[in-house]
């Protein structure tokens, strides 16, 4: 892991970002902004599920009406989407969000744009500005269009990310000129590998705090994996202070796998259980896949972050397993639970979810009494002896 990349601070409320604060965690909602109810309950679920600040839509005036009522039941920061009508910012500032998200290329007005930053400037509100590969070509001028076009043809990836670092520019020269710094960047692009590039161009030229995210990623399903080959490999590079994986779904995913995201590249601690299991094979004499699921369910309630793993053998379970705290080995018909190394239970196939559960909850309590600490390194478990076959023979021992 590289060190992060330093640059300037802003706070969102009262989270800091940039200037090697903690990566926070950003998501947008669903709902109708003007229908108070459904956004307020869509933010305190998302809050709930590790959200640090979120973003509402506001391209209405009832929009912003709605505003101080979200605000003042809103448990994190509220950012406002502003796009085409700078009225919309002001009415938001206003309300008292606590950050306005504004393109100033689709206000063509410069003096609203003005307003809109020395209204933030005065009541302390950073302004998110950014750059998309599907808006950043020329659309009014027909023959800027048509030449930026002819240049980005010559070569996509480069000629691209080159022009979405001048509009930026462009765009920075607007707050320098109103003595207003407390600016957060973004580049977006459906393609991870221009988003890559075009994240590592703005961290060599400017020293704002960026927010990664990766625009149109479509659904989990794929837009996970889009979204994380990107927005890992900048973080593992130590490019980005706040994110958001934006998906076509429950927003929730988005912040459940940015979670997972930054605890993996040791960017976040863990507050909650880390469940590892073994790869399915032709040695697997259970359904793995139900326990692991079954496991996960039931490690909800739990938080502490323990470390559980599910192994559905013995031959290369305690070797996978080791730095674990808890774990199973599992065979057809039983199952052997084990402690931080220590075999603690041999128990039958029907009994190992909850026998499991019991263990995790009993060492969960034992760490939040001070009385043992979860493990930072490796645990030697002694492979337990391989379980009897269905007609009761017993397999080769296993050698490590």
């Amino acid at each position: 892991m590289n060190l992060r990349n330093k640059t300037h601070r802003v706070h969102i409320g009262g989270i800091p970002v940039g200037g090697g604060a903690p990566i926070s965690i950003q998501s947008m909602t669903s709902t109708y902004t003007y229908d108070i109810d459904d956004t307020v309950a869509q933010i305190r679920r998302l809050a709930e599920a590790g959200c640090d600040m979120v973003r509402v839509a506001v391209p209405n005036k009832k929009d912003t009406e709605a505003l101080k009522s979200i605000l003042d039941q809103s448990p994190v920061p509220i950012i406002a989407d502003v796009h085409f009508h700078f009225e919309r910012a002001i009415e938001a500032i206003e309300a008292g969000v606590h950050k306005i998200r504004l393109n100033p290329g689709n206000i063509k007005d410069r003096s609203q744009v003005d307003r809109v930053i020395a209204a933030c400037r005065e009541r302390g509100i950073p302004i998110r500005v950014g750059v998309n590969e599907g808006s950043v070509v020329e659309r009014q001028d027909k023959g800027r269009r048509a030449a930026q076009k002819a240049d980005i043809a010559n070569d996509p990836r480069a000629r691209l990310v080159a022009l979405m670092i001048e509009t930026l520019e462009d765009y920075l020269r607007i707050f320098d000129e109103n003595d207003f710094h407390d600016v957060v960047l973004s580049l977006k692009s459906i393609d991870a590998t221009i988003v890559i590039d075009a994240y590592r161009a703005a961290a060599e030229r400017f020293d704002l705090p960026l927010h990664l995210g990766l625009t149109h990623a479509g659904p989990p399903e794929t837009g996970r994996i889009r979204s994380i080959a990107s927005l890992g490999t900048l973080l593992a590079c130590g490019i980005g202070d706040t994110m958001r994986i934006s998906y076509a779904s429950d927003p929730i995913d988005e912040v459940h796998d940015a979670k997972e995201l930054l605890c993996s590249l040791a960017l976040r601690p863990r507050v909650e259980p880390e469940l590892i299991a073994c790869p399915t094979c032709g040695r697997i004499e259970i359904d793995l896949i139900k326990l692991v699921a079954e496991v996960r369910q039931k490690l909800a309630s739990i938080k502490t972050p323990v470390k559980v793993a599910v192994m559905g053998c013995v031959v290369n379970g305690p070797g996978e397993a080791e730095g674990a705290d808890v774990a199973v080995f599992a065979g057809k018909g039983r199952g052997i639970i084990y402690v931080q190394g220590e075999q603690t239970r041999t128990v039958k196939e029907d009994e190992m979810l909850d026998a499991l559960y019991e263990e995790c909850v009993i060492f969960a309590e034992r760490v939040e009494r001070g009385e043992v600490e979860l493990t930072s390194a490796k645990v030697n478990i002694v492979p337990p002896a391989p379980l009897p076959r269905e007609d009761g023979s017993i397999p080769l021992t296993v050698v490590r």
